[in-house]
């Protein structure tokens, strides 16, 4: 995954790249384009030297001397803690469908909430293109996280209340979507954007514009446009995903779909992913999705490379808070890896271009996804 952001990287035009000219022409729209002083602080992480990197997604994870949760705990990692990750290994976590650790320099973590990083600072962009939906682009964060400052106080989604409420930043993680509405400069060079969930509660946000790269219109164009039978299997036994182009499986995938025990261990059926098949009948470059009451509820931004096929909100989607694939977590929706929720996305039905970025059919739908139980 990072060479293949590396190379969309550098496939981008460097005629929209920032320059001092730029600068100055921004900074000549005013004041206010200059007065960002309470951004001085955000500031991009500083991240380990490595070629990958791993972010713990939960509040606390036990390092241990082996890949062994038996084995001597050797110390501890916590929430957006940011560490090398060596490599991937099979051990012995017992009670787990996953058994697989992260090695890091200080030990071995269970890799589960271990999201997988790489730190890829971009060349900030001068301009914005027009688009059906004013002027905009499509960027994704291309470092592990990166912190933001609300433009339009008092928060309103539910995940930015509840950071505010026990003092957090707002703050995005590597693989999440949103779209850019405006470019803005300040007094010392720095280059931010603001960032607007076109779908989301109505929150916008500066965040600094290294931490973002352009989406392409190329890096969204549909795979295998002209296959006419196309279908997707969905193995709750297996925790698989594969895309068949006819009987041919063009694409297979680990997946994380409903959680089968919530946390005190109570086997639970309402989270359960749908059995059965239905057709995508919306698919979005980035959606906020959420779900539950107001007390017990979940609530997540910008999620990227969303496809919706069951009611109003059970989609294959990309997932930046866990690490779990194989092993049923989700609240209902099939969780799937960044790269494999884009290619999933760009090949299934209905295709769905750059501008606007959202699509949405009438019956009988796109392609057809099917969710098979094994009957024991």
């Amino acid at each position: 995954m990072g060479s293949e952001v590396k190379e969309l990287s550098m496939s981008a035009s460097n005629k929209n790249r920032f320059n001092r000219r730029d600068f100055l022409k921004l900074a000549a729209l005013g004041s206010s384009s200059l007065a960002f002083r309470p951004f001085s602080r955000l500031l991009l992480p500083e991240v380990p030297q490595a070629d990958q990197l791993g972010r713990i997604s939960v509040g606390k994870m036990d390092v241990y001397a082996r890949p062994d949760v038996n084995s001597q705990i050797v110390g501890a990692l916590y929430e957006d803690n940011i560490v090398p990750w060596v490599r991937e290994v099979v051990g012995s976590m017992p009670g787990r469908i996953n058994q697989r650790f992260v090695e890091t320099p200080y030990g071995f973590v269970w890799g589960g909430y271990v999201q997988p990083t790489w730190n890829q600072p971009n060349v900030p962009v001068a301009n914005l293109q027009t688009t059906s939906l004013g002027q905009g682009m499509w960027v994704e964060v291309t470092i592990p996280y990166v912190d933001l400052t609300l433009d339009n106080p008092s928060a309103r989604a539910p995940w930015l209340q509840y950071r505010e409420s026990i003092g957090l930043p707002a703050r995005f993680f590597y693989s999440q979507i949103v779209w850019v509405d405006q470019i803005r400069a300040d007094e010392s060079g720095q280059v931010w954007y603001r960032l607007n969930e076109k779908y989301g509660s109505g929150d916008l946000f500066w965040g600094p514009a290294e931490a973002f790269r352009p989406l392409t219109v190329e890096e969204v164009a549909p795979i295998n446009p002209g296959v006419p039978d196309k279908r997707i299997i969905v193995k709750i036994w297996e925790q698989t995903l594969s895309c068949f182009e006819g009987k041919t499986e063009a694409y297979f995938a680990r997946i994380s779909s409903g959680a089968l025990y919530d946390a005190q261990g109570n086997l639970v059926d309402a989270w359960a992913t749908p059995v059965g098949e239905s057709p995508i009948w919306r698919k979005a470059i980035s959606l906020p999705l959420s779900g539950g009451s107001a007390s017990a509820g979940w609530s997540l931004p910008a999620v990227g490379w969303v496809s919706l096929f069951v009611g109003t909100g059970v989609a294959i989607h990309s997932t930046f808070w866990h690490n779990n694939y194989g092993e049923p977590s989700s609240r209902g929706c099939v969780n799937v890896r960044p790269k494999d929720a884009k290619w999933i996305f760009r090949w299934s039905q209905p295709q769905v271009p750059y501008d606007p970025g959202d699509v949405t059919v009438e019956m009988p739908g796109g392609t057809k996804v099917s969710v098979e139980k094994k009957e024991i």
